[in-house]
């Protein structure tokens, strides 16, 4: 599994939204700015989050985005998961190729299965709250991801 560089600035952006009022909508040139992301690239990934209703977006002036729900209920998991498709480790995990001809006798399939769900269960367990408190308490006080 390689998280790809959508994936990671998604991650960025959303902690990003939660380590501000969760109220007041962030311009994204201001996210683009901070994050050093290009707008072009980052207008992707925010269009990915809107759509899937995590953010929340206000055109015109005072506009921008913000997270729709509390950083709590967000998980890492889940915005990987919509950002990547699938974490699963090997392809006949993934669930979008009709079952491999060899899954019956397979010796290694239970070892990926319980590398899957161990990863699931990880990135599920984290939330953007914990990433935003974990930002702001190793920064000094200071915004930096």
């Amino acid at each position: 599994m390689m998280i790809s560089t959508k994936g990671r600035y998604a991650l960025r952006v959303m902690i990003e939204l939660a380590s501000h009022d969760t109220e007041k909508y962030i311009p994204l040139k201001e996210i683009a700015k901070n994050q050093d992301i290009s707008e072009k690239y980052l207008e992707s990934i925010i269009k990915i989050l809107v759509k899937d209703g995590m953010v929340i977006g206000l055109r015109g002036k005072g506009g921008g985005y913000r997270l729709s729900g509390t950083p709590a209920s967000y998980t890492v998991g889940k915005i990987l998961k919509l950002t990547e498709g699938s974490l699963a480790p090997v392809a006949c995990l993934k669930g979008e190729t009709a079952e491999c001809s060899r899954s019956k006798g397979c010796p290694t399939l239970p070892m990926w299965q319980k590398l899957n769900e161990i990863v699931d269960n990880y990135l599920e367990s984290i939330t953007l709250e914990d990433l935003a408190k974990q930002t702001l308490d190793n920064s000094g006080g200071d915004y930096i991801i």
